[in-house]
């Protein structure tokens, strides 16, 4: 039985070396690279402020996160869920780099990228090579429902990154042969369980918004990986 780990991060800007910081985190168990319904998420006061360029990304404004705790008061929470299961993240880059710092800021040792993560980005770029490897790109192309998806965030793109992951590993029908009905429910049950807690309310970004935005994460997350 392997145990693995999906996450994903939002944060106050695109790089941790320049003051960004974590502002929620969601973390959901694998096994056999399917969902077991566990999850792990929090949302975090970054002791800044929240530039609204972000806010547009992710919805979040530092009004919404006062009275969370701080990273430091969370670290041991996230590093006894994560164990020391692998790491998949899409640009697991990015999100590695982030929750270093942050575990780094707080006095814990920071996560081995070489041993530990896995990056669906580089995962589609080989398996697709030349077509886009955006977490919407993917999710469209494997006929993956998008409809919930406004702002970037964290508890819904893990829900989405493991339908998106499944596919990148073989797709339904491996996880079905794998464990036959039982297996399948588990998978559904896990997503569901993951899905269905209540929405954060915030006003939807126009479709103008969000085009220029989804460009302008990806633009940036892009600049990031090549600079590692």
């Amino acid at each position: 039985m392997k145990r693995s780990i999906l996450f994903d991060t939002e944060t106050t800007g695109f790089d941790p070396d320049m003051g960004d910081r974590i502002i929620e985190i969601a973390a959901l168990e694998l096994i056999d690279d399917l969902p077991t319904g566990e999850a792990y998420h929090v949302l975090i006061y970054p002791e800044r402020d929240i530039p609204p360029e972000a806010t547009k990304v992710h919805g979040f404004r530092i009004e919404d996160l006062e009275g969370k705790p701080i990273f430091a008061e969370v670290a041991d929470g996230f590093l006894e869920f994560i164990g020391d299961s692998p790491m998949i993240a899409h640009n697991a880059r990015f999100d590695f780099k982030f929750v270093n710092a942050e575990l780094k800021a707080c006095g814990r040792e920071p996560l081995d990228y070489a041993s530990r993560a896995i990056d669906t980005v580089e995962m589609a770029r080989k398996k697709y090579p030349g077509l886009p490897a955006s977490l919407d790109a993917l999710c469209r192309r494997f006929g993956i429902d998008l409809s919930q998806r406004g702002t970037h965030n964290a508890l819904l793109d893990c829900k989405l990154l493991a339908e998106v992951y499944v596919e990148l590993m073989g797709g339904r029908q491996r996880g079905l042969g794998l464990a036959g009905p039982a297996r399948s429910r588990s998978m559904t049950d896990g997503i569901n369980a993951l899905a269905s807690r209540p929405p954060r309310k915030m006003a939807p970004p126009t479709a103008e918004e969000l085009q220029v935005h989804e460009a302008f994460v990806s633009t940036i997350k892009d600049a990031v990986w090549h600079r590692e």
